[in-house]
């Protein structure tokens, strides 16, 4: 928000100008900062171009990356642990950042860093920028004195998270590309193919065989009520949405994801390792096992094993081990409890849990390595049935047609 002021400096001497601050306490505060009394602030009406209109929009206002967030987690751990103030630092990093976006939340933390409030508090206020780990992890940090630290833990963390999401995209590339292209051949066939051939078939009046007959019938019904699938599509696609969003709802889908071959088992792996790594970091900052536990389960993105997650929480709450509710959520295989275990006793839970971490990230490595070579017998069968259903469909009537007319001849 654009502010005008009038205020005196050290000298005496009356400034005007104008600046930008998210309230006038926040003007007022940079003005002291600056060394100016503050004798008037009053809100400007600011001129916004059409671009900067839409950007305040959430359709398109841009989001912040996790390559971002891991640029300013590594600045913030090389700045921080070479001494320099905070609030300096935060104003540095909010000037030189490329992202616009960013650089507007990095202004606000500060301004309220500046008005007494801890950096974990100030970074509650963008919830969608600062995950619950992120802000968890931050607030062990300021308590210890160790935030260079945490802010360290945080761009391994963010660095792992963002090489899994990369390495899953291309292996899934090649099979949504032939599941796209499969897709476009079938608009084409239905659209441009199938009602030639029906016209001929139709100018012929030879009686059709039955998949004939369901190739013509399907070609008619899209070429003659395409706009209701689309509707109907695009209806079904927001419903499914809009249940996502309900608590039962996401609990179910993340159940059931689980549970599709061959993408199921491997998503579940990806969020159990990343289950392990936070709660190890968690843990190796001092954080207490059930808050730990709390702020990873709200951290965890499918609802189903966060509901396993704190349900280990509460038995832990009830004076059980972290290995006794870990064998009850079932979620772990018999080597990984193994390994929980003699982290209990010999009181290196955080180390065991890194390991269990890695021994997963393997897995996940191995399963990302296989996914495509898995997938692709499945396309390739897919394929030649649809081939198949396509051929019969087009060139049995002609064979019936040939052999009618030699038949006759």
């Amino acid at each position: 928000m654009q502010f005008s002021y009038r205020g005196k400096d050290n000298r005496g001497s009356v400034q005007q100008g104008a600046l930008t601050a998210p309230s006038a306490e926040a003007a007022a505060s940079e003005l002291m900062r600056r060394g100016i009394t503050p004798l008037s602030i009053r809100a400007q009406e600011e001129s916004e171009s059409l671009s900067e209109k839409l950007n305040k929009l959430p359709v398109f206002r841009k989001k912040i990356t996790l390559d971002e967030l891991i640029v300013f987690c590594r600045q913030m751990h090389a700045l921080t642990k070479a001494g320099i103030p905070l609030i300096r630092t935060m104003r540095g990093l909010a000037d030189t950042t490329r992202s616009q976006v960013l650089g507007e939340v990095l202004d606000d933390v500060t301004d309220r860093l500046e008005g007494g409030s801890t950096m974990a508090a100030a970074m509650q206020a963008h919830p969608k920028v600062f995950s619950e780990l992120f802000i968890a992890m931050i607030h062990v940090g300021e308590n210890t004195g160790q935030l260079d630290d945490a802010f360290k833990r945080l761009s391994d963390i963010l660095e792992l998270e963002r090489d899994t999401k990369r390495r899953l995209k291309q292996a899934m590339r090649y099979p949504m590309f032939v599941v796209i292209a499969l897709f476009g051949a079938l608009m084409v066939v239905n659209f441009l193919v199938i009602p030639k051939f029906a016209s001929v078939f139709n100018k012929l009046g030879a009686d059709l065989p039955f998949l004939t007959q369901v190739l013509v019938g399907t070609s008619n019904f899209l070429l003659g009520y395409w706009y209701i699938v689309l509707f109907g599509i695009a209806a079904t696609v927001l419903l499914v949405r809009q249940w996502k969003q309900t608590e039962q709802g996401q609990l179910t889908w993340d159940r059931y994801k689980l549970k599709v071959p061959i993408i199921g088992p491997l998503l579940e792996l990806i969020t159990l390792s990343r289950f392990a790594r936070n709660f190890a970091s968690m843990l190796s900052a001092g954080m207490p096992a059930t808050h730990a536990l709390t702020v990873v389960s709200d951290a965890t993105d499918n609802a189903w094993i966060s509901i396993h997650i704190k349900e280990m929480r509460a038995g832990i709450e009830r004076g059980e081990s972290l290995l006794r509710t870990a064998r009850q959520s079932e979620m772990f295989t018999p080597l990984i409890l193994q390994m929980i275990a003699v982290g209990e006793e010999t009181g290196s839970v955080d180390d065991m849990l890194v390991n269990v971490a890695d021994f997963y990230d393997e897995d996940v490595d191995y399963g990302l390595k296989r996914l495509a070579e898995s997938i692709e017998p499945i396309l390739i069968v897919a394929m030649g049935i649809l081939v198949l259903i396509l051929a019969l469909g087009v060139f049995l009537p002609i064979w019936d047609l040939g052999a009618a007319a030699m038949g006759r001849g």
